[in-house]
């Protein structure tokens, strides 16, 4: 039952993820044509400080409010289940007022002595609206993510990036003979639209459940209510770790942000020089990194509640599956999008960001091949952080994460600051920081669930099935360039991949009758694959 609302929930998030991540790449791709990779760099600068604002005001309390909702609703407890949210819901909002009062007054100083770069001043400017709604937002998304019912949260995760994409791109390109700089804040602005219009949907879907709750308020067990000081001392216990955890990357990236400016001006690089690199790196490459993320963080989303849920009840075996499927789930993501973003690296980014110059899109396919390698211990690294969340052990993925940003400090000053490696350094130290937390992870995850990794399903077949795609698609991609150009050659090499890998996985049998079970329809389309030998259980 819990592997199996473990799944579905992250079934729903993924298919939600996918779309969002397609809207974001409509965004963020045609916006780099637009504004250039130098407004680009303007829109990225900003973009740290933004996530270690929100890092502070969401990351922990969302978590912590689903794992604390699961646990009350596991003993039929729903009148204790609610209590929690409406407490937390008000910690989320002072967090949000705070936040963003605080950024508004500050914007001044923050660009010029923070980030030292003043064009970013309309950028941050633009992301204060965002600072009050997506910790409202969160609130309600930890709440249904607790009854694990992840169609709000995606849902709400759609309309915010639609709206983010109809507001901030006509913004951008209405502002654009203003300037790079409030063009690049017209863009940004659109984060907080999506914040805005998201917020009202999930507020409509939980007043729209007034009745369920008052039923439920009906059935719910007898017992001594926790007082509010002790609900405020879960929350925090729980919120604490993870939110300073997820504070790490953000505070890293903002030190490297520092870094990589500072490094690249004393080899040689004018600050417009260093602002287009920093653009390639961050607007161009990692924007095509972040795309995996669309489903293996809707595995962690869905995890967290699967696992608390299991772990207070003792189902010990339920968490060593849910384990299992994490991590497997993880990987047959994980790694055909990093093989495939490595073997395509440079024309990817010629088919996406076509108006750079032909020397930003070899810098930023170079970029993009480095950081792809990163991609398989991204995705690890959340889901066994999810895993650890599960269990009650949150401080140990945030002592390995700080670990990895450590490492990632250290190298990113130590690397970018050598000529012949200049800005690949930034890409190298973020893979680091990944394998290390990720390895890290994986031993602790092992020593507490005691999971039994089968090695043939999670790591055998997905491996030879990546493998066989890896080879096609450089093939395809070879074949097919010279007679039909870069461009068509890519998105041919791309579909053929996803067709071979798919195929793959059905004859290796990495995947199975009960993965297709989770997909609409997927029950007939399951039985039609064995009818033809292509799933074998």
């Amino acid at each position: 039952m819990s592997k199996n609302s473990f799944l579905k929930g992250a079934a729903i998030l993924g298919i939600s993820g996918i779309i969002i991540k397609i809207i974001g790449a409509f965004y963020r791709i045609p916006l780099s044509n637009i504004i250039t990779t130098e407004g680009v760099g303007y829109y990225q600068t900003v973009n740290p400080y933004y996530t270690l604002l929100l890092a502070v005001s969401t990351s922990g309390l969302p978590t912590a409010v689903s794992k604390l909702i699961a646990e009350k609703r596991a003993i039929k407890d729903y009148i204790g289940a609610q209590k929690i949210f409406k407490i937390s819901f008000l910690g989320f909002l002072i967090a949000g007022l705070t936040t963003s009062i605080a950024v508004l007054l500050l914007s001044k100083p923050i660009v010029t002595y923070m980030i030292g770069n003043e064009n970013s001043y309309y950028s941050l400017l633009a992301l204060v609206p965002a600072l009050l709604f997506v910790p409202i937002m969160s609130a309600f998304r930890g709440y249904f993510q607790g009854k694990q019912n992840m169609v709000p949260t995606a849902l709400s995760q759609l309309i915010e990036q639609l709206f983010k994409l109809i507001v901030g791109f006509p913004l951008a390109y209405l502002l654009l003979s203003s300037g790079l700089p409030k063009a690049a804040g017209g863009a940004t602005f659109g984060a907080s639209a999506g914040a805005i219009v998201g917020t009202i949907l999930i507020l409509i879907i939980y007043f729209k459940e007034r009745r369920i709750r008052a039923e439920e308020a009906q059935k719910s067990i007898k017992c001594e209510q926790e007082s509010t000081s002790n609900i405020i001392r879960n929350i925090l216990a729980i919120a604490i770790p993870i939110t300073i955890g997820a504070s790490i990357v953000p505070i890293i990236s903002s030190i490297d942000t520092v870094i990589i400016m500072k490094r690249l001006q004393e080899i040689g690089y004018t600050a417009q020089e260093t602002t287009r690199l920093y653009g390639q790196l961050t607007g161009n490459a990692q924007t095509l990194i972040n795309l995996p993320q669309a489903l293996s963080i809707a595995v962690s989303m869905s995890l967290v509640p699967a696992i608390s849920e299991a772990f207070v009840r003792r189902e010990y075996n339920d968490i060593k599956n849910l384990t299992n499927s994490g991590i497997r789930v993880t990987l047959l993501i994980g790694l055909p999008s990093a093989i495939g973003l490595f073997v395509l690296s440079t024309p990817i980014i010629n088919l996406l960001y076509f108006k750079n110059t032909v020397e930003e899109q070899l810098g930023a396919g170079m970029l993009l091949q480095v950081l792809s390698i990163s991609v398989i211990f991204l995705t690890l690294v959340q889901s066994l952080t999810a895993i650890l969340q599960g269990i009650g052990k949150p401080m140990i993925p945030v002592r390995n994460l700080a670990i990895g940003a450590v490492v990632k400090a250290v190298l990113s000053y130590t690397l970018t600051g050598i000529p012949a490696i200049n800005i690949k350094g930034a890409a190298i130290s973020t893979v680091a920081t990944y394998v290390v937390a990720s390895f890290l992870n994986f031993i602790y995850v092992k020593k507490y669930t005691k999971v039994d990794l089968k090695l043939m399903d999670t790591f055998i077949k997905p491996i030879i099935s990546v493998t066989l795609m890896a080879i096609v698609v450089k093939i395809s991609f070879t074949f097919t360039q010279s007679m039909v150009g870069s461009k068509l050659a890519t998105i041919i090499a791309i579909g053929i991949g996803g067709i071979v890998y798919g195929l793959a996985l059905l004859i290796t049998g990495a995947i199975t009758s009960e993965d297709f079970e989770l997909l609409p329809k997927g029950e007939k389309l399951a039985r039609r694959l064995k009818s033809i030998g292509l799933l074998r259980k």
